[in-house]
This record gives C-alpha cells, structure tokens and sequence, in this order.
C-alpha cells in the first residue's frame, strides 16, 4: 500500500506541469501565479518564497502547510505549408497548408509546500513538492496539414508529446541579522518522457521514425539565495537555481514496420538567476522580478540540428529574461485582491522552430487575478484565473538533413513554413494552514 501510494504521488505532481515560459513554470500556486511568479523579495506565501528564494522563507514565524490544484487548458495549432512539385520534380508554384489543433485537454497542476518557523528563532526550514516545468501537445493525423500526414506520405503523422518535472526541495533558511538572511535548498527531480514520433532516434529508411514510450529519469541540484527586510516596507532578494542534472531517458522505440529499438537522450533543467523587489505602503503589497535562463548550458536545449544519422541532437534554445511583476490589495477585511503579469522571451529562433515542434508552450504574455479569503488564524484559501497568449506564431522553415548539402546548415526546403501559436488558461484553488501555539 505504501509503495502504491508513493507512486500515485509520483504519478500526481510528474504529470501535471505544463509551461509557459520555455519549459519553466511562472509560478507556484495560487497566491504566487496571481502576482505573476514575483517572490524573490516580497514572499508572500510559502509556496512563492520556496520556489524562487530560499532566503525569503525567514519571514514565515509559524508552522504552515499549503496545497494548491489548478486545471490548465491549453490550445495550440499547427500549422505547416509545402511547395508542391510535378511529376519530373519542377516546382509548380502552388502550395499545400494545412492547419491541426490540439486535442489533449485538461492538465491537472498541483503543489505541495510545508514550513516549519518559530518566531525568535533564527533557523526557519522547509519542504515541497512542486511540477515546474513540462511540456506536451497531441496533434492528430492528419491529410489536410502537410506535417501532420501520414508518415508513409511523407508527413510525421500523429504528433504527442508528454514531459513532466516534479521538483522535491528542502530548504533552509538563516537570519543573519534583523534584515539580512541567506537560504540553501537541495533538490531532486523525477522527469518523464514521451515522443510520438521520437525524432532523437534514428530514422529507418522504409519505417521513418518510431514512437517512443514514456520513460523516466532522475536529476538532482541547489538553490541558493539572499533576502534583504529594511522594516520599513522596502524589501528584495536575490537567488541562483543551478542547472537540474538529469540522467540519460531510455527511450524504447517502436517503428511503424515493428520492428524495435533503442535511445537514449538527456534533457537539463536549466539554470536561472532571479532579482527580486518588494514594497509594501498601507494597504498595497507591490511586487517585481526579473530572471535569465540559461538554455545553453542545459542538455537538449543546447545542441541543435542533426545527427550524422538523421536523429535530432537537441531543440537549439537560446537564453530568454522573464519579468514577473504583481500588486496585493489588502483593504477589504480578510479578502486580500492580486493582479500579475509576466512577460517571457521566446527561446525559440525561427530557423530552428521545426526542432520544437513537440514543445509549443511558449508563451509571451499572461494576465492573473487572483485573491484570497482568510476564514480564521489557522485556515486560509485562494484562487486564481490565468490567462497567457504568445503574441504572436512561433515559425520557421521545415527541414530535412537530405537538404543540407544543397541548404546548409539544416537542410531548408525552399518556400516551406512550419508555424505554431496558443493560449493558455487555468483556474487554481489552493487552501494553507498555521499550526498556531
């Protein structure tokens, strides 16, 4: 009972997290994705103090406990357009495109997060369980899209994509003074992994490429901050994640003739600097932070283009800055009001946007509104309503590795175009409660 319990957990919060920034959360919970992802120097809740700032986590006296489940919707579309050639192999100048939406549904988001504080005490520790990053689309096969076609006519076929990041923290926070504190947060991950078509194996020449299954790896790294109170209102934060090292996906792969085999291909979470500023005046908590990812460190993001044996050696991301900024409005008794916006740069570049196809959720702008009501001294429960756009198609040419001698260095094919663009929503409840003396 216990084995299966620990697995439905694993199962819970590993296939939840569906992103938007690249591959990395805004946020976590309720409180903090209604300030838009800003915790680095104004913590609001543990969840948001945990996640970005481990110093932060000094301002929490008492002993709380916090859940949060969200549903993400999500609604990318693809789209794909290709010259059309005649019998002797002449452009016609006519083009074929094609359009296909996802059909994947709803997406469970949950986070976990756990404080144990004192008031006068220096030494303020905690724990979590947090998805933070993923990604996944299902588009259906498809003869009207030209990506979308059957492999047999020359498309990829049905496209799925499922990859999830559950996050385990434990961290520690110390007060050096009345206004200086530093943190440390050792974590561990479970990451799980699934392509349909895998285009990180080899093509067979008469199968094309086979469907991987889910498969999972283990990774582990640090979180490191500093937390400045001045006790007048004015507060911020600085915080560094180090690169999540993961191991090797096995992934077992099924070709279309059935024949089987085997990959093996790695997958970082990348490393991240985070800034944060805090102030808060009467009745108005205001929050903003800035971070820069580092996807050129991170296994899978950095290397880009083809294998010599046609599979695809990474996604080619480029590093991106997200500004998270959120204002709480504490007036009304006992139901304090959030508003959050987060802006994320685009991590995709357009001549490698084919090599993304699997991973859409790139999303520029997001809009929250969320609030809170406290019930008592203990209980406390909150909401909040995302809303995130892309701003605009993410595109590029398709490629193939038989085109590079004559279209170096990815192999374009002249007047093609692969594009993808979505939204994003989400409702999330969370409830926390203080084990007060």
């Amino acid at each position: 009972m216990k084995a299966y319990f620990l697995k439905l957990c694993f199962l819970l919060f590993a296939t939840a997290a569906f992103s938007q920034a690249g591959h990395i959360m805004q946020g976590v919970g309720a409180v903090n994705m209604s300030m838009g992802g800003a915790a680095t120097g104004q913590p609001l809740d543990i969840s948001g103090a945990i996640q970005w700032n481990p110093a932060s986590l000094s301002t929490f006296d008492e002993k709380t406990i916090k859940f949060d489940l969200g549903l993400f919707f999500s609604s990318p579309e693809l789209s794909s357009t290709v010259p059309e050639f005649d019998s002797t192999g002449a452009p016609t100048g006519n083009f074929f495109s094609g359009t296909t939406e996802d059909d994947r549904g709803v997406s469970p988001l949950p986070a976990l997060a756990m404080v144990w504080g004192k008031e006068g005490s220096r030494h303020t520790f905690g724990a979590s369980a947090f998805g933070i990053s993923g990604f996944g689309v299902t588009f259906p096969e498809s003869t009207t899209n030209p990506i979308n076609m059957p492999q047999n006519m020359g498309g990829f076929g049905r496209v799925e994509s499922d990859y999830s990041l559950l996050q385990l923290g434990f961290t520690y926070a110390y007060e050096l003074s009345d206004k200086f504190s530093v943190g440390i947060q050792p974590t561990f991950n479970y990451a799980s992994l699934k392509l349909i078509p895998n285009p990180t194996a080899n093509p067979s020449p008469t199968a094309g490429y086979p469907s991987a299954d889910k498969s999972t790896a283990f990774g582990f790294g640090a979180q490191f901050g500093l937390f400045y109170d001045s006790g007048n209102g004015f507060s911020a934060g600085a915080s560094y994640k180090t690169k999540q090292s993961f191991g090797d996906f096995t992934l077992e792969n099924v070709y279309l003739d059935s024949s089987t085999g085997e990959n093996k291909f790695k997958i970082d979470y990348p490393a991240m600097w985070s800034l944060g500023l805090g102030y808060s005046v009467g009745q108005f908590d205001i929050a903003a932070d800035y971070r820069y990812v580092q996807y050129d460190k991170a296994s899978g993001f950095s290397a880009v283009g083809w294998t010599p044996t046609f599979s695809v050696a990474g996604f080619g991301w480029k590093n991106i800055s997200i500004v998270s900024a959120g204002i709480q409005f504490k007036g009304i008794d006992r139901l304090p009001l959030r508003l959050g916006y987060t802006y994320s740069g685009n991590p995709i570049e357009s001549d490698v946007a084919f090599f993304s196809v699997p991973a859409t959720a790139v999303i520029k702008n997001a809009f929250q509104l969320g609030l809170s009501y406290e019930i008592s001294d203990r209980w406390a429960i909150d909401g909040v309503y995302h809303m995130g756009f892309s701003g605009e198609a993410t595109s590029g040419p398709l490629l193939n590795p038989q085109f590079i001698s004559n279209f170096p260095p990815y192999g374009a094919i002249p007047g093609s175009e692969v594009s993808y663009d979505m939204t994003t929503s989400m409702i999330m409840v969370g409830a926390s409660y203080k084990f007060l003396n």
